[in-house]
């Protein structure tokens, strides 16, 4: 409900993926829950998902339905996130507004007179007014980061190879990375937890099959406390 209102306000929304209530149902059945148990997830628009298209702001590539999850939303659902919509990005991604011909510009929604930036931009509106609480994004130069600051939030780029990147539509210089982005870092360790797991490492040979390292975030943590615990 609150991803359509938010919607409505910003239009960062291409998708709506469909059938979240039966994969919560199945995953209510399951003795072992994965660590994004529940958590509904936003998913931007190249990144394949069964049965949606994957348009990357084109019309050329409309009629292409995906017959199958790419491995990022695969690994997702085997740790019990549940992917749910599909947000805009500007055409062909090469471009740090969020804007195209097909599902329109998207709004800032901090500023609806501002850009939520790009290539991200739809997850970066949607997760700042308050309609996803995760999001996947992808970034070359700037992508995820962005329209993370533009909007507010907290996003990461990890290591080139470090998550499974799937197909790509064209071909870079710089390869780009999927990561996550989300309202505070410790949405962005677990996101990264979850994926750096044993399902994708089979899933997808040629990640290099090293699981997140829970001491490097710990020995980069801040060393004063927190804001409200200096009051």
């Amino acid at each position: 409900g609150e991803a359509l209102e938010v919607n409505r306000e910003v239009n960062c929304v291409t998708d709506f993926i469909y059938g979240c209530e039966d994969q919560l149902q199945k995953l209510k059945q399951q003795k072992e829950k994965g660590l994004l148990y529940g958590i509904p997830i936003s998913i931007k628009d190249h990144i394949n998902c069964k049965g949606h298209i994957s348009s990357g702001g084109m019309v050329k590539f409309l009629g292409q339905v995906k017959e199958e999850d790419s491995v990022i939303v695969q690994v997702l659902k085997h740790q019990g996130g549940i992917p749910f919509v599909k947000t805009n990005i500007p055409q062909t991604m090469i471009n740090y507004d969020c804007s195209n011909l097909i599902f329109g510009q998207t709004l800032n929604p901090l500023n609806p007179q501002k850009s939520p930036g790009g290539s991200s931009g739809g997850e970066g509106a949607l997760i700042a007014g308050g309609g996803s609480i995760l999001g996947m994004g992808s970034d070359v130069a700037g992508s995820i980061r962005l329209p993370s600051s533009f909007c507010g939030l907290c996003g990461l780029k990890p290591t080139g190879n470090r998550i499974s990147a799937g197909d790509r539509p064209f071909v870079l210089a710089v390869a780009g990375v999927l990561g996550p982005m989300a309202r505070d870092v410790d949405s962005l360790a677990l996101c990264m937890k979850a994926l750096l797991c044993q399902e994708m490492f089979q899933l997808d040979p040629s990640v290099p099959p090293i699981p997140f390292n829970e001491q490097v975030r710990l020995r980069a943590a801040p060393m004063s406390p927190p804001a409200q615990q200096q009051r």
